[in-house]
């Protein structure tokens, strides 16, 4: 039987700010405090709204709006002829912890995955814009005058805001750009119907993961390899299988694969500077590998990363353009011109065209439409081109200041520098006996930016290394910087400390 409903004095609700205006708002919000507090409690019979008026001194009218709204919500309960109680409602139990937000989270139980997830995040947040950040473009190199001009001539001549939802693989004239820029640039063969724009590398190594793969699949991930697309396997898709196939001098060891894996689905590549060891796949390894996927019937996944920052000679063709049947081809705008971009592509051979469509449309509908239509004639005007010949000429240099700067400051048999002829990072491998975790942290402490190399392989194949990012510093900065890393890395041998 419903116990016998108690008539509660005025509870106590705090100054309202008669200033404020909507005092029927903040007298709900009052009472629903209360309610969550214990304060009144399920069953209460609350004063009558004359009472209640007349005791706050309110217009009746703004208590009966109140009630209204909290009726509606579920937190109180007409009883005609009777008043208005307090419904069943079950507030959070109190906490004895001065802090109740953060108490509350630390009791919540998590999945599995959502720690796996938080634990990624908290590896893979954005480093401070101070040497050695990759990505953090070089300030003369920056298109931002030019960027700007076209993005005032396009919205000038177009609406202020676009209406309407947009083709879930992108605006067409970028689809059209870039299919011209890939087919001069990167030997890539496709049309633009293949071409699915992205918010950039990571968003298409999680579709091809998503619509390549079924549970139970397995696909080859190079060793080591870039975190996002570990973090993939790691987190969201674990019935998957990831198996892990060591990189050597001139590329993934597609002998080690095939014995590893040998029915496997999809193999994630970076052919044209391998993330992070930075050496390109040699035509050898090339041709194995799609050997391999034809008499498979495997996908193959080319993350194409830093393909245009090559400082001597062109740059490498494509594994696509050698089998676009059987290749998916992701590349980025993020690095080239500036991170926040967030703009990047994926080509994927026809047949998988509507299945990128489709993931797509469940996860974002379409990408956001200005940037891209900037980018388009960024692109097609030959800004692009121009652009990535003065970023090939300004990084070559800051890789020669960087080297030189190391090769003064830090001796040699502590660290030592990765031979590699391209892309916008480099590999400074310490000491056998040296943490490279460790060293990131204390460097990081000490006020520069860079991760370690070692988590990015197969636990237990770690070696222990170091990611320097080349831009955004003068070179007394990037001299200074190298300068204190040399003194970091010392102390951690404890001679220095």
């Amino acid at each position: 039987m419903p116990r016998t409903a108690k008539v509660v004095d005025v509870p106590a609700l705090g100054e309202l700010d008669r200033q404020a205006g909507q005092l029927s708002h903040q007298l709900a919000q009052a009472l629903r405090q209360a309610i969550h507090r214990g304060d009144l409690k399920a069953g209460d019979l609350l004063p009558s709204t004359r009472r209640l008026s007349a005791a706050l001194n309110l217009a009746r009218g703004t208590v009966l709006e109140a009630f209204a709204q909290l009726t509606a919500e579920g937190f109180l309960e007409p009883q005609p002829g009777s008043g208005t109680r307090v419904a069943h409602y079950q507030a959070p139990r109190r906490t004895p912890h001065a802090n109740a937000q953060a108490s509350s989270a630390v009791a919540v139980p998590l999945s599995s995955q959502a720690q796996h997830l938080a634990r990624f995040a908290a590896q893979a947040r954005a480093l401070p814009p101070v040497p050695f950040t990759v990505s953090v473009p070089i300030g003369d190199t920056a298109p931002d005058d030019v960027w700007r001009r076209l993005g005032n001539r396009i919205r000038a001549r177009g609406p202020g805001a676009p209406s309407g939802y947009g083709d879930p693989l992108g605006a067409l004239p970028l689809r059209e750009a870039i299919c011209d820029y890939v087919r001069r640039s990167r030997s890539v063969n496709c049309t633009p119907q293949q071409i699915l724009i992205t918010a950039g590398t990571q968003q298409g190594l999680y579709l091809a993961a998503q619509i390549l793969l079924d549970a139970g699949d397995s696909a080859w991930v190079e060793d080591p390899a870039y975190a996002g697309i570990t973090a993939i396997f790691d987190s969201l898709f674990r019935d998957r299988h990831m198996i892990r196939v060591p990189v050597v001098d001139d590329g993934i060891d597609v002998a080690a694969g095939v014995r590893l894996a040998a029915d496997a689905r999809a193999a994630f590549v970076t052919p044209s500077h391998q993330y992070p060891l930075g050496m390109p796949m040699s035509m050898a390894k090339r041709s194995a590998l799609l050997a391999w996927a034809k008499e498979r019937q495997a996908w193959i996944v080319e993350d194409d990363y830093d393909s245009e920052m090559r400082y001597a000679g062109h740059p490498f063709p494509s594994l696509q353009g050698l089998a676009p049947e059987r290749t998916l081809y992701l590349g980025t705008f993020s690095k080239v011109l500036f991170p926040s971009l967030r703009l990047g592509y994926a080509i994927v051979p026809p047949p998988l065209v509507d299945a990128f469509c489709g993931a797509r449309i469940l996860m974002d509908r379409h990408p956001p439409s200005a940037d891209q239509h900037v980018l388009a004639a960024f692109i097609a005007e030959g800004y692009l081109d121009r652009h990535i010949r003065k970023m090939r000429s300004v990084y070559a240099e800051k890789r020669r200041v960087l080297i030189e700067a190391i090769n003064t400051h830090i001796p040699a048999d502590l660290a030592v520098v990765q031979p590699c002829d391209q892309g916008m990072h480099m590999v400074l491998w310490l000491r056998k006996d040296l943490d490279d975790v460790r060293v990131a942290q204390c460097a990081n402490e000490a006020g520069l930016a860079l991760r370690a190399v070692s988590p990015m392989y197969a636990p237990g194949h770690g070696e222990p290394g170091l990611v320097l990012g080349l831009g955004g510093y003068a070179d007394r900065q990037v001299q200074q910087a190298v300068e204190r890393l040399g003194q970091v890395i010392l102390a951690c041998t404890g001679s220095g400390a």
